[in-house]
């Protein structure tokens, strides 16, 4: 048999998360962002559950082709809009609408040669300090485009930098609106944090929000705020079993490097994942984990197709080492247990220093995905 580790992705929580996102924005069209691979979690994979957006928002052509092929006939945005001249080319063959952030782009479409004028969004750099034009050159750049005929319908945006946390929004949303004052056109200005925090704010809401981290069930000001706080649900389970068992005594040691040591007895299960898989390496002693959906925790190192977790929670608990957990019991690394039981992902990317984000993306090609109807 296939070694057990698997990813399952759950289309009933893409669907209870892209309603979670229309419930707090009622009034607004929404993009689900299925950029990098739909965040790791496959774009053919996610499709079903995210075919109710009004838009797919994306960065690579070749992203966009693919849900072009899926059948969707609606509305695909480029987020970094076209990288060279013949993408326009593309754009215009796939009915692609897209950003446009610098004079190079608009010097493109003005060399381009179209029947068919191009959607394009202007974007801002509001603050971010990314992609954008400075508010300073906003209304010249919008003259420029408003005067070439490759040009059709000319819409705003601009990205947050702060929406997640105590800084917030304002500072950049005044500085949007005073460039963009009385411009005429669609405006998509909220991520995730800002669809979620800032919800009352009007301009946030207008026109179009992008349901990135949001629709795959992470929450986006964690750890102020957890999923299960914005009624989000996890996307992704990663899930093994275990292989081996072992029964230490006070001062052995476990994994590469001796990083832990037992201070007296101790019974510990041998997961099949690792680094290889995509858990991150980082993951310390105490990284959260779900053995037949028990919480307790990793100890040791990450090795490459290997992990040691704390049988203790489950010893504890009256279930029978041999019976009820063992060779071949469950193990969560994210997501939901067979039993209900949840471990986000927030909670393990922050014992490795980063976001949930990062680890969904970094799931490795060879571990098998699944796609699951059920809620």
């Amino acid at each position: 048999m296939p070694r057990p580790i698997q990813a399952t992705i759950h289309t009933a929580a893409l669907h209870n998360n892209l309603a979670r996102v229309r419930q707090s924005v009622p009034d607004a069209k929404v993009w689900a962002v299925v950029k990098a691979n739909a965040y790791g979690h496959g774009i053919e994979r996610v499709f079903e559950g995210l075919r109710g957006a009004d838009g797919f928002a994306l960065l690579d052509l070749a992203e966009a082709e693919r849900v072009r092929h899926l059948g969707w006939r609606g509305p695909i945005l480029l987020l970094e809009g076209v990288f060279e001249p013949r993408d326009l080319e593309l754009c215009s063959r796939l009915g692609l609408w897209h950003a446009v952030h610098c004079d190079e782009q608009i010097d493109m479409l003005a060399a381009h040669k179209t029947q068919v004028p191009h959607r394009v969004f202007l974007k801002m750099n509001s603050g971010m300090n990314r992609l954008g034009f400075t508010p300073q050159r906003y209304r010249t750049a919008w003259a420029r485009l408003n005067a070439l005929p490759q040009v059709d319908e000319i819409s705003f945006m601009t990205h947050f930098s702060d929406a997640d946390g105590p800084r917030g929004i304002a500072h950049q949303m005044a500085a949007f609106n005073t460039a963009a004052q009385d411009l005429p056109g669609e405006r998509t200005l909220s991520n995730s944090a800002a669809t979620l925090r800032h919800a009352a704010d009007a301009g946030v809401r207008a026109d179009w929000v992008r349901a990135g981290i949001v629709a795959y069930g992470s929450a986006p000001d964690f750890p102020e705020n957890d999923a299960s706080h914005w009624g989000l649900q996890p996307a992704m389970t990663l899930a093994t079993r275990l292989i081996g068992v072992q029964h230490l005594q006070a001062g052995d040691t476990v994994g590469y490097g001796s990083r832990f040591m037992a201070d007296g007895p101790l019974t510990i299960g041998i997961a099949a994942c690792g680094y290889a898989d995509g858990y991150p390496r980082h993951c310390d002693t105490g990284t959260p984990v779900l053995v037949n959906g028990v919480r307790t925790r990793l100890v040791g190192r990450v090795s490459m197709d290997m992990v040691t977790v704390d049988l203790t929670p489950l010893i504890a608990s009256g279930m029978a080492l041999g019976t009820q957990v063992g060779f071949g019991s469950e193990v969560t690394l994210w997501g939901r247990a067979s039993n209900g039981a949840t471990l986000p992902i927030d909670e393990v990317a922050q014992t490795a220093g980063t976001v949930g984000y990062e680890l969904m993306c970094a799931l490795a090609q060879r571990v098998p995905v699944v796609v699951d109807g059920a809620a």
